[in-house]
């Protein structure tokens, strides 16, 4: 039987978001996570503001917003504050009611850069890494490390010779005529008027340069989640400083990391030395086409376990692809080393919360 088209619109029902979301919604686990640790940073929270004046978007809701900006693939904050207004599922994940307005997008990115001043991204990211470790999903001893690039909010067009004076007889200011053709490119003698901070760099042979950032991680093996994750100015050693850095930290955190897993580019000598001289052992992927030859030898690769570390590792590429696609960072929105860092943080988090979900059943939840 064909139905009826009703054009009377209900003038009173009594309903809210969380009868809109179904009861096995995979949010559901996502929000019971993140609200968690979240409240465990209410003290922190509290620093942030004033104790009088206009009351402002709830960092908790900020925080939330990024994250389901990430699960969700929202390109920008003013889509997601477009989307606020009518998405019933992001209501709900906010704790938001039905007739409450959505926030103005130039607020909520003010409020973002709050979060920047206080380091509020890696106390969140740090607070979702706890909370892995204590349902036991995470190893304290084998590790990997590798490194990807984040392309610029910056066109080559910006990527000047250092001190040159801007030339103001272009008719077209916004989209300028340059010509690269003769000229050679240098991070040393060039760098970008868009964005400072960012770097020349090209992924490999063959391969375009674009001005970059490098965005550095390291995976825990028992499951593939992300224990740290590192932004810096693009460049090839930075790749194996970085490594160093997180690995360090983890020491003094108070964790013992026996082993770590990488790829041909972190074979060099002096890193792999590093690395025993802190008891660690480097199960690095040999480069033996490498002038030298390679850092790895037999009392390394002879053990099972430098196999199993070579097998695992290539999931820290499930890490960067989910970032890269569903969480939109293949290019960062922002400009400058320590905004694309708290982006990174709070996509690292996201994607660290939604494999918790997975792996971890709702009642052993708490």
């Amino acid at each position: 039987m064909r139905g009826s088209k009703t054009t009377q619109t209900t003038m009173l029902s009594l309903i809210s978001p969380e009868d809109r979301v179904r009861h096995d919604h995979p949010l559901r686990r996502i929000k019971q996570l993140a609200d968690g640790e979240l409240s465990r940073l209410s003290l922190v929270f509290d620093t942030m503001y004033s104790s009088i004046g206009r009351p402002s978007i709830p960092p908790e809701r900020v925080l939330k917003s990024l994250l389901v900006m990430a699960l969700y693939s929202v390109r920008s904050e003013r889509q997601f504050c477009e989307q606020l207004d009518y998405n019933l599922l992001f209501r709900w994940f906010l704790d938001m009611g039905m007739i409450e307005p959505s926030f103005d997008a130039t607020v909520f990115c003010k409020n973002r850069e709050r979060l920047l001043n206080h380091e509020v991204g890696r106390l969140f990211f740090d607070a979702v890494v706890g909370q892995a470790r204590q349902l036991g999903l995470m190893s304290d001893e084998h590790f990997t490390v590798d490194g990807t690039l984040i392309e610029a909010w910056a066109s080559l067009k910006s990527f000047r010779p250092r001190g040159e004076a801007t030339d103001s007889s272009d008719d077209d200011p916004g989209n300028p005529t340059v010509s690269f053709h003769g000229e050679k490119r240098r991070n040393e003698t060039h760098q970008s008027t868009t964005d400072p901070e960012s770097r020349l760099m090209r992924k490999g042979r063959g391969k375009e340069a674009k001005l970059s950032y490098g965005a550095h991680a390291l995976m825990e093996n028992r499951h593939g989640l992300l224990v740290d994750l590192v932004v810096t100015p693009a460049g090839t050693k930075v790749e194996r400083e970085a490594a160093e850095q997180m690995l360090v930290r983890q020491c003094h955190q108070g964790r013992t990391p026996k082993t770590v897993g990488a790829d041909k580019g972190y074979d060099t000598f002096e890193f792999v030395s590093r690395l025993r001289e802190r008891r660690i052992v480097p199960h690095v992927a040999a480069n033996t086409r490498r002038r030298g030859g390679s850092a790895i030898d037999g009392r390394t690769t002879r053990h099972a376990s430098y196999a199993l570390s070579q097998k695992v590792r290539k999931r820290v590429e499930e890490i960067f692809g989910w970032m890269k696609t569903v969480g939109g960072f293949r290019r960062t929105r922002f400009k400058g080393t320590a905004r694309t860092q708290l982006a990174a943080w709070l996509v690292g988090a996201a994607y660290n919360l939604l494999r918790i979900a997975k792996l971890q059943p709702v009642g052993a939840i708490t």
